[in-house]
């Protein structure tokens, strides 16, 4: 691919939507099926609100585990995401050598970016864009509300951002902030965002994406409308019985828009 000066890769961290593979925080209430699918959803969404993004130094791929799986994301990704193997045996691992890739491609930016947050405003992926356009090395870091992050922008490859941190702990984000302090590297902080992945944030984005008020204050964000996720929890919500989204859970089937 013949890249322009300033091109910048999104790249979104993605395990494949195999049943018993992903959301395993959410079965229950949800059966490995549906958690696949709900996966998937989010996947479509997030690269979804990367596509909207229309500069052409700006790059969509799929960064994606495990190795040899590509045909289970057919027809998920808009027309020109590209796909990257995930490489290493742990997080700290795969995020480094996916950074290794890009920047190796000759990106003069890579940004790494989870896929467990389908509303992710496209204003947050553009301030960091635009916050790693200088010149100099810097990190741009988005705090998740868990404690982890939900991106991370780099201009360089620094093996020490990604050693000695607690994976899928509430300690992430502070000590990648550590590593990046004992770097010396310049840090660029996004405004906070959240990923859902246990059954408070699911419900969380229920609250988002049908009755219009999460409970959080936005600011000036504006939250992707992730029609995948809204079309599939429509489904879930209007299921007989409930399942901890719908009927006593103050989102009644009926009239959920």
């Amino acid at each position: 691919m013949d890249l322009v000066p300033g091109s910048c890769a999104l790249a979104v961290m993605a395990k494949m939507p195999q049943a018993g593979a992903v959301k395993t925080r959410l079965v229950p209430p949800l059966n490995a099926e549906e958690a696949a699918l709900l996966n998937a959803c989010f996947l479509q969404d997030v690269t979804g609100c990367i596509a909207t993004l229309t500069s052409t130094s700006i790059h969509g791929y799929v960064a994606y585990t495990p190795a040899g799986q590509e045909t289970a994301l057919g027809g998920l990704l808009p027309p020109g995401f590209g796909l990257l193997p995930q490489r290493g045996a742990h997080l700290g691992e795969r995020l480094l050598h996916a950074t290794e890739d890009f920047l190796a491609a000759g990106y003069e930016a890579v940004c790494l970016i989870n896929s467990d947050s389908p509303t992710l405003p496209s204003s947050l992926l553009q301030q960091a864009i635009d916050a790693l356009a200088p010149r100099g090395d810097r990190i741009v870091l988005g705090k998740a509300v868990d404690g982890g992050y939900y991106l991370i922008g780099v201009k360089k490859a620094h093996p020490g951002l990604f050693r000695d941190i607690t994976w899928s702990s509430a300690a992430v984000f502070e000590q990648t902030l550590e590593r990046a302090s004992e770097l010396r590297l310049d840090v660029q902080l996004l405004p906070a965002w959240y990923d859902v992945d246990d059954l408070e944030s699911l419900r969380r984005l229920r609250d988002e994406l049908f009755v219009g008020n999460s409970g959080h204050d936005l600011g000036d964000l504006v939250p992707y409308h992730a029609p995948h996720t809204r079309s599939f929890l429509r489904s879930l919500i209007g299921k007989t019985g409930g399942n901890g989204l719908g009927p006593g859970m103050g989102m009644p089937a009926a009239g959920v828009p």
